[in-house]
């Protein structure tokens, strides 16, 4: 006999997230959504994001100044990539060091919200009670600030549609 209320506790296993676009499926994260970090920093995820990220996932610094949202298994991933990477010559010990001291574990809360910490809040210029674009980059999530945001967005999209369009 199980305990009281226990199998009411368990969460659903991830399963993997897929969209079509244009036509063919795409798995992982893909998308751009409009959100608002609440006073404490929360901020809620997409509801398509949600059961690949439960129950925890990991946050980072990101290039271009973003905030980046992992699964465990790619934290991991990324972890032992690094650590290749300084061995091989091909990064420093500052930028592991960087990375490993930015990654945060969090949890998914009830109401989806993950919290973004002060300091990655302050790296990539979130500021609580303002508006923040939650964007699908296939293996991650990244949170911007929407100026920012824009900016790059632009730059890859001239950088997709080439130098002669």
């Amino acid at each position: 006999m199980e305990p009281s209320g226990g199998k009411w506790r368990q969460k659903p296993l991830p399963i993997r997230v897929k969209r079509t676009v244009r036509g063919r499926s795409v798995e992982g994260f893909v998308g751009r959504y409009e959100r608002q970090l609440d006073p404490k920093g929360r901020v809620a995820l997409p509801p398509t994001f949600r059961n690949r990220l439960e129950p925890r996932c990991f946050l980072v610094i990101g290039q271009d100044k973003c905030v980046v949202v992992v699964t465990a298994a790619v934290a991991a991933e990324r972890g032992e990539e690094t650590l290749q990477a300084v061995k091989r010559g091909e990064k420093t010990m500052s930028e592991l060091r960087a990375l490993a001291v930015s990654m945060t574990e969090v949890s998914v809360d009830g109401q989806g919200r993950i919290t973004i910490d002060d300091n990655l809040r302050s790296y990539a210029g979130l500021l609580p009670g303002a508006k923040v674009v939650v964007s699908g980059a296939f293996d991650s999530v990244e949170i911007w600030e929407p100026g920012r945001f824009e900016r790059m967005l632009s730059a890859g999209t001239e950088a997709v549609a080439g130098a002669d369009s």
